[in-house]
């Protein structure tokens, strides 16, 4: 691929980390391709773009709000990203689609170093996209999940926020954000969670790159947990998207 026109899909893209990140990839690896940011208010727009443009472009990533509304509008979907229920990149093969997921693989690299036997099971904040291919990667590797969500939900391991104790956190040493809570532009938000319950034994995982901290990472570290951003996540799976698009 001497050229390759890529794009990021997604509803408000001004603080994407794609973009930056492989503008320096091309001047790397001295390849002339440019990668767009491609903004949709509604699912319509993005239905009228693959009907029209979407011809246009070698590969795209998909980010919030549409790693699982985008599925429906593919011709083909990777068995992996069949299994997580969501898509992130999605290879542009002639007049064919296919979706893939690569958010599992960058999880995985991202905190193999960080694991112990301390972190048997994990709280996943968010029910989204996103969340789908943590929960796939931490039951893969063996971790029992529960999930967060605002609204009481009537599926098994799903709880709200208020519902989340000291014996909920003293058994799940592993606590993942993937929802935008405190994500640029709007920074001093944070998350409506029990702190002090936190100690040196957890792991918290935000997935959100931009602040480098986000308040709910500041918080946790205060009280003594080990904290990581979502940068090196996206560092692999970006990496990994890349592979997809030109094999």
């Amino acid at each position: 691929m001497s050229n390759p026109r890529l794009g990021l899909i997604g509803k408000s893209l001004k603080h994407s980390f794609s973009k930056n990140f492989f503008q320096e990839f091309f001047i790397k690896k001295k390849l002339s391709g440019s990668y767009e940011n491609l903004e949709f208010d509604r699912i319509d727009d993005l239905r009228l773009f693959f009907e029209s443009e979407i011809n246009d472009f070698h590969g795209l990533n998909v980010t919030l709000p549409y790693k699982e509304k985008i599925i429906p509008l593919l011709d083909e979907i990777d068995e992996l990203a069949k299994k997580i229920g969501a898509v992130n990149t999605i290879k542009v093969d002639g007049s064919k689609t296919i979706g893939f997921n690569t958010d599992a693989f960058g999880f995985h690299q991202s905190i193999k170093p960080f694991l112990t036997n301390k972190h048997e099971r994990a709280l996943i904040l968010g029910t989204g996209g996103a969340s789908k291919a943590i929960e796939y990667t931490l039951k893969k590797i063996g971790l029992d999940v529960l999930f967060i969500s605002r609204e009481k939900r009537n599926e098994e391991c799903v709880f709200t926020y208020e519902e989340i104790n000291n014996h909920m956190l003293n058994a799940c040493k592993l606590i993942v954000n993937c929802t935008p809570i405190g994500m640029a532009p709007d920074i001093e938000q944070t998350i409506n969670f029990p702190y002090e319950y936190l100690t040196k034994e957890h792991l918290v995982i935000d997935l959100i790159y931009n602040p480098a901290k986000t308040k709910f990472l500041e918080h946790s570290e205060k009280n003594g947990a080990i904290t990581l951003n979502g940068s090196s996540m996206l560092r692999e799976q970006a990496i990994q998207s890349w592979k997809i698009w030109t094999t």
